[in-house]
C-alpha cells in the first residue's frame, strides 16, 4: 500500500510523524507523497483540511485517515499515542471506507470563464469593507435580494462550524445536500430576506450575484479576492471524500463529544 503523510510543523506532530514513518516502513508500506492510496494527516482538523486540498484531485478511491495530536476531532479518529494500532489497522485493511458529500463552488467571470473549487467544510462570500449586496437565485430563479455581512454555504460535515454559529441546522453526512445561512443580514421594510437557513438537495444550485466589482470568497482555508466575477454557483459536488473506516466514530457521537459531553459521562 502507498501511504502519504501530511502534517503541521508542531514539535509533537513531527515526533509522531517520525515514529509513524519508522513503523510503516518496518511493516512493508511504501511512502509515496505523489500518488498515495491512503493519506494520513497528523495534527488537527485544520491539518486534515490542508491534506484534503493537497490531495483531493487524486484518484477517486483515495482515502484519508486523521491522527490527532490533541483530542479527537470531527475528521480525526486516532490519537498520537496510537501509532502502532493505526498501522495494525492498515495491515488488516480491506478497503473499507465512509464517504461524505463535498461542496462545489464555481465562479463565473464577466467574460464567461469559469473556475471550480471543492470544499470539505464550507464556503463563504463576504464584502470585507461595507455591506454585501447581492441577488440570490435558487433552482435558476430569482429568490431574494440580500444585504448584510455575507452568506455561508456548508456541507453536512461542515454544518457544525460557521453554519451552526449562524443558526443553521446540523446535517447528517448521509444527506447529499448543502446549507445556506445568512451572516448578519439586514431585514427591515426596505430590505427583506427569508432570514432562515436553506437546505438545498443534490442537483440544485444556489447562485449568488454580488453587486460589487470585487468581494471576498473563502473555500475552507483558502481566501480568494474575486474581481470581475458576476456570479458564484454552489452545489453538491459529484465527487465525494472518502475516509478509511477502521473505527470511524459515528457522526452523532462526534457532535455529542464536541458540543454536549463525552459519551461516557
Amino acid at each position: 500500500m502507498r501511504v502519504a503523510l501530511y502534517n503541521n510543523d508542531q514539535a509533537q506532530s513531527l515526533k509522531i510523524v517520525a515514529d509513524l514513518k519508522a513503523e510503516l516502513l518496518a511493516r512493508g508500506f511504501t511512502l509515496d507523497a505523489i500518488n498515495p492510496e491512503v493519506v494520513i494527516s497528523v495534527g488537527g482538523d485544520g491539518t486534515l483540511l490542508g491534506a484534503f486540498h493537497e490531495y483531493i484531485d487524486g484518484h477517486d478511491d483515495l482515502r484519508f485517515v486523521g491522527l490527532h495530536t490533541g483530542h479527537l476531532g470531527f475528521y480525526t479518529d486516532w490519537l498520537g499515542t496510537e501509532v502502532k494500532e493505526l498501522v495494525d489497522s492498515l495491515v488488516a485493511d480491506r478497503g473499507q471506507k465512509v464517504s461524505y458529500p463535498l461542496l462545489k463552488m464555481t465562479t463565473v467571470a464577466a467574460d464567461g470563464s469559469r473556475e471550480e473549487y471543492l470544499a470539505l467544510n464550507e464556503a463563504t462570500i463576504k464584502q470585507p469593507v461595507g455591506t454585501l449586496v447581492a441577488d440570490i437565485c435558487l433552482g435558476g430563479h430569482p429568490f431574494e435580494g440580500f444585504r448584510g455581512d455575507g452568506v455561508a454555504i456548508a456541507t453536512p460535515t461542515g454544518s457544525t462550524a460557521y453554519n451552526k454559529a449562524n443558526g443553521g441546522a446540523v446535517l447528517h453526512p448521509s444527506l447529499k445536500a448543502i446549507q445556506m445561512s445568512e451572516i448578519a443580514s439586514i431585514n427591515n421594510r426596505v430590505f427583506r430576506t427569508l432570514g432562515s437557513p436553506l437546505i438545498v438537495p443534490s442537483g440544485q444550485k444556489i447562485t449568488i450575484k454580488p453587486k460589487h466589482n470585487s468581494f471576498l470568497l473563502t473555500c475552507d482555508q483558502l481566501e480568494i479576492l474575486a474581481e470581475d466575477v458576476v456570479a458564484v454557483e454552489f452545489e453538491v459536488a459529484k465527487k465525494e471524500v472518502h475516509f478509511a473506516s477502521f473505527r470511524h466514530l459515528e457522526f452523532w457521537s462526534r457532535v455529542q463529544q464536541a458540543f454536549i459531553s463525552d459519551p461516557m459521562d
